[in-house]
């Protein structure tokens, strides 16, 4: 049993050291081409200004590997910029005063939400970084929670103005646990798409029970900070009531229910026995190729399960034309348009804080939390598949069954 273990102890002095390198490679790099940019620049004597200075002294970074140790180079910057200002070379590879990397960042909120406790990170982060790993006592967490608290605030009020989001996916989160007033935390949040076809994090807010009122004041927000256009779809569960506040803040938004919801709620209403053929049934809908096709698939599913099960199918066909809308839009975004699945997939493996959890916790803590994990995940969002139809979506023109209609 030991000599995994200290194959694995190997591999990972290897993959530290490899990395080392790499680093310093590439700050090597990043420095001589800084130098060689002001090469032409020089003082009344004929000395350069720029020029390189040795190396600053040795310095640990806390990586997902464990601690690198790192020699930056150094710059000696004599020259200045255009308004006569003194210029001085930082790396924008490594930051001088970074002492973790971004990995270990999105890792300390994700540690919170599955339930570790703060006086418990040094225990939790030494078994992952070495028992020697500095800076990560239960005062550091707390720092990082209050710095994560005022990022927080400021992306939640940072301004809107001038971006145009074609197609919202909103959700509420559940996460369980409790909180100071002894309510169950629902996180309520938006992602959007904009015209260029990137998505981005719009609002991540505190709600009571996914209510109207609450989803109100999402978008009442999201309008206040400078969303002038109304979006062209907005895509949800249909239990949530933003379906009630949507008309009331941006009333030329289509609706898209969640096919992925809705077949979860068809299939609850039907015995287990019969629930592998209905999924394959209800997959024919939104699977058609066409409107014409989809509706097919709908009235035979209602033949087969309607004298039996009328609270399923009651359950489908409520939403009709809410859950076909995405036939007049291009099929390229089909794929995005039709699920909250950009939502589902980046809380997937936080959405519930596990039972360890003790006593209450702090509203503004579960929200930092959720928005530094929403965060991190916002840098791994893939492009819409034919991002460039959005602005023929935004001119209004008609697609129909996916397919753009002659002039």
């Amino acid at each position: 049993m030991d000599t995994p273990i200290v194959a694995k102890d190997v591999l990972t002095e290897v993959i530290r050291r490899g990395a080392s390198r790499l680093l310093s490679a590439a700050l090597e790099a990043e420095v001589e081409a800084y130098v060689e940019r002001f090469a032409a620049e020089r003082d009344e004597a004929g000395h350069r200004l720029v020029v390189r200075n040795g190396h600053a002294q040795l310095r640990e970074i806390q990586t997902g590997v464990g601690s690198v140790e790192i020699q930056s180079p150094r710059v000696r910057d004599r020259h200045r910029d255009e308004d006569g200002e003194p210029m001085r070379f930082t790396s924008r590879i490594l930051p001088p005063y970074l002492r973790r990397t971004r990995s270990l960042e999105d890792l300390i909120p994700w540690l919170y939400l599955k339930g570790v406790s703060t006086g418990d990170f040094s225990e939790a982060l030494g078994a992952l970084l070495g028992p020697d790993a500095p800076g990560l006592s239960a005062a550091t967490v707390v720092r990082l929670k209050e710095v994560w608290a005022t990022d927080f605030d400021q992306w939640s009020r940072r301004s809107l103005r001038g971006k145009r989001f074609v197609y919202l996916w909103v959700d509420g989160i559940h996460f369980n646990v409790r909180l100071e007033d002894q309510s169950r935390a629902c996180i309520l949040v938006v992602m959007g798409a904009t015209a260029t076809g990137e998505k981005e994090l719009l609002a991540v807010h505190d709600g009571v029970r996914e209510s109207e009122q609450s989803w109100r004041e999402v978008l009442l927000d999201l309008k206040d900070r400078g969303i002038e256009k109304d979006p062209e779809l907005a895509v949800g569960d249909g239990a949530l009531g933003f379906w009630k506040a949507l008309p009331k803040v941006f009333p030329t938004t289509r609706e898209q229910r969640c096919w992925v919801h809705k077949m979860a709620n068809v299939l609850n209403a039907l015995p287990k026995g019969q629930q592998p053929e209905a999924k394959r049934r209800l997959q024919a809908i939104w699977m058609a190729a066409t409107r014409e096709e989809a509706f097919h698939a709908f009235d035979l599913f209602g033949q087969m399960y309607g004298a039996k099960y009328p609270g399923a199918v009651e359950r489908l066909t409520k939403d009709r034309a809410a859950l076909l809308a995405f036939y007049d839009f291009p099929a390229e975004h089909w794929l995005h348009i039709r699920t909250t699945n950009p939502i589902e997939s980046t809380f997937a493996t936080v959405r519930l804080r596990t039972n360890r959890t003790k006593g209450c916790g702090s509203r503004l803590a579960t929200l930092t939390m959720v928005f530094m994990l929403a965060r991190a995940a916002e840098r791994r969002w893939r492009r819409l598949t034919g991002s460039k139809l959005l602005a023929d979506v935004i001119l209004g023109v008609r697609f129909i069954d996916g397919i753009k209609a002659a002039a």
